[in-house]
This record gives C-alpha cells, structure tokens and sequence, in this order.
C-alpha cells in the first residue's frame, strides 16, 4: 500500500524520499524493522491479553524434565507471527505482484488451520485438536491452489537471454525484447512458462518435471505435466508444514531454525530475481520475484522477534497457529523460487524431526508384530526429545540445532558453486 502511495507522490508530486519506495532494499530494510517492532510491543501485549483468558498449553505428561513448568503458559502466539509477517508485507510489497498474493494466502490459510486446531485443544479441551484429516485436507486444497495458479498464471515465468550467435530461428520468433550489448551485439530476452526447477549437485542444474513423465513421447509429457506438478507441490506443502510442526516441541527451536531458513530464501529469491546475479551463479533468471524479498525480510523479522517471548523459558509458545502457517510458508516460498529440492537440505532440521517420527513409529510396529513386543530406535521422539530423554538441557539443544541450521543453509548456498 504505501509502495503505491509514495509512487504516486513522486510521479504527481516529487515528493522528497519517495523515490526510496522503489528500491527493493529499503522497502525490505523497512519490513524487518516494522515486523519487529509489532512482534516486540504488541507480543507482550497478546501474552497478557492470552493469560486473562487463560489461553494456556495443554502440556501432556511425557516424563520429561522442566514439562510441569510449562503448563499454563499461554499458547497460540503464532498470531503474534502472522500479524508481524501481514502487516509489513501489505504496507511496502507490491500487492499486484502474483507472488506476494500468493504468499498471503499461504499465511492467511495454514495460520486458520494452525488456529483450529488450537482453538479445540484449548476451548475444547480435546488435546487430539482439529482431526488429521482435516488438517491433511487443509494443505491438500492450499496445495491445489498454489499448484493450479504457479502452473497457469501467464505472469509465472521464467527469463532467458540468448547471445545472437546462439540463438536459433525458433527462439528470434519468440523473443519479447531485443537488446544490443556493449559490442553492438543482439540479446534475445525470451520469457516463457516452464515447469523446470533447480536440481543440486548436478551439472546442467536444471530439471523439467516432464522429464519425469519419460513413458510419454516429449510432446505428449508436456500435456499432461501440470498433474505431476500440482502432485509435487501438495506433496511439499503438506510435508513441509507437518514437519515444522513436529519440529516446535521445545522453547525457541522452531522460531530460530526458521528464522535461519526464511533468510537463506529470501537471499536465493534476491539472486534469482536479479539477471546479474543469476548469470553469475548460472542460475534461472526469474522476473517480479524480487518482491518476495520484502515477504521474506519480514518473515525473518517476525521469527526473530517472536522469540524475545518464544526463548528458554518461553512466555508463550506459537501452537499450531505459527508452526503450520511456517512450515507451509517455507514451503511455498521455496516452490516459487524453483528450489524445491534443496528443501531436504536446506530444511535438514526438519527433515531429521519427521524421519525420527516415522522410523519410530514404523519399527516399534515391526518389532511388535515380529517379536510380540515393540522396540523403539529412540529413546522418544521427535528427535529433540529424545536428546531431552538423554540429559541435555532444552538450551543446549536448541543452540545445537540452529548451529546445523546455519551449516545447512550455507551448504544450500554453496550447491550452487558444487556440481
């Protein structure tokens, strides 16, 4: 709202300063100090607000050391999250922009699910919350949403430059702009939709979901990819956002191992969007992104200020309200800058806390089907709990845990150079 407030005071008025509004630095600069500061003076405010009404977790007896404590402390804290992530993203992003749209939606939809689900446990009273499949089709429809508009929206694009010695008659055809370098040398911009996406450690670096669907002659793949796509896509989404959910178990740990990957995409999303640094890295030059940038400087922002309540021992915990709407956010925003399949990587953390989730449960019922009595491969999970069961203190382990976020991400940044 205010990039096109201040834009038209420039261009009506030339109102000293509002030129700044066009540079996509400041308006990111503005974002994570406006995030937080709403996270910091309105955070304590919705503590006490969420204590009067006795809003508090529901903590179940799990055996561990420091759970009594807990109980009571206020819980759905994640409004304080999306508040922090909403408002500065409305005010300096471009609202027109088909990605900023799109994030919002994401925050707005997984935060209502995440909200449910709270609201049962603690109204309610019911410590099982909104029913799995509930939750399950929640992100299924967000992923169908997210899929269909990636795949089909013509403003999704991605922009190559093609050298005139290079170019063939085919793509001279489909060029929307041609420009002349500093040796009077012609460069085809061609902009096209495509459903390729960043592969790492592999040398051409790119992957076309059609190529997936090799059984299909070449032409025929291509008909039939958006269903492969929009599969993909739901898939991450639903993954993504369970496992950061799984991940909030102890004080501060979902808040900063996210808050570590948001600002690794919103440096990937800058490179991406800016046709030098994506020809430098030799990466996809894709268009309008840079006001994703904003999105992700204010979602560092609200991450980073919620945990001044959120660290050991936390004033309030985020509840299903901040982690679903993080994990589906991280998830979207990785998608729409074509570097999905970093995420196992680039989200380790979380991918190690659901594995421990799913081998647990799946060889406790091997072993009790096989031998009559069920063995576990930890002491509990997920996996932080099971350090917990071994006498780590929560801050020892959640430092631990960031300090492998930080190696993740920049080993994400370094696939880049690594093929």
């Amino acid at each position: 709202m205010l990039y096109y407030l201040f834009r038209f005071l420039e261009q009506e008025f030339q109102f000293p300063g509002a030129g700044l509004f066009e540079y996509t630095s400041f308006r990111s600069a503005m974002a994570v100090i406006l995030s937080l500061i709403i996270s910091l003076l309105f955070g304590g405010r919705l503590i006490d607000r969420l204590r009067r009404k006795q809003i508090g977790e529901v903590v179940r007896d799990l055996g561990l050391e420091g759970e009594e404590s807990k109980k009571g402390t206020p819980t759905m804290g994640g409004l304080i999250i999306l508040g922090a992530i909403l408002i500065p993203t409305i005010l300096f992003a471009r609202l027109r922009n088909i990605y900023v749209i799109l994030m919002i939606v994401t925050t707005v939809w997984c935060g209502l699910i995440g909200f449910l689900d709270d609201y049962i446990k603690v109204f309610r009273k019911d410590k099982k919350g909104l029913a799995g499949k509930f939750k399950v089709f929640g992100q299924v429809s967000l992923g169908l949403i997210i899929g269909l508009s990636l795949y089909f929206n013509q403003e999704v694009l991605i922009r190559d430059f093609i050298h005139q010695d290079n170019a063939t008659e085919a793509q001279i055809a489909a060029a929307s702009e041609v420009r002349v370098n500093d040796h009077d040398e012609k460069i085809y911009v061609i902009d096209s939709k495509s459903t390729v996406t960043t592969i790492p450690f592999v040398k051409g670096h790119e992957l076309d979901y059609a190529e997936l669907i090799f059984f299909l002659p070449r032409e025929e793949a291509k008909k039939w990819t958006w269903i492969l796509y929009v599969l993909v896509v739901t898939f991450i989404i639903t993954a993504v956002s369970n496992a950061a959910n799984l991940t909030d178990g102890i004080d501060g740990l979902a808040a900063g191992t996210s808050a570590i990957i948001g600002l690794t995409l919103a440096i990937l999303a800058f490179v991406s969007s800016n046709a030098i640094f994506a020809n430098y890295l030799n990466i996809m030059y894709i268009p309008y992104q840079e006001e994703l940038v904003i999105f992700g400087a204010a979602f560092v922002g609200a991450c980073i200020g919620f945990l001044w309540y959120n660290s050991y021992p936390a004033q309030v915990f985020m509840g299903d309200t901040g982690s679903l709407a993080i994990g589906g956010i991280i998830a979207v925003f990785a998608i729409m800058i074509r570097k999905e399949l970093l995420i196992p990587i680039l989200c380790g953390v979380f991918l190690a806390e659901n594995l421990s989730v799913v081998l647990q449960v799946a060889y406790f019922k091997y072993t009790k089907r096989k031998y009559g009595e069920g063995k576990r491969i930890f002491l509990m999970s997920p996996l932080h709990h099971h350090y917990q069961k071994k006498g780590y203190r929560e801050p020892k382990i959640v430092t631990r845990f960031w300090i492998v976020s930080i190696l993740l991400a920049v080993l994400t940044i370094v696939t880049f150079k690594v093929r």
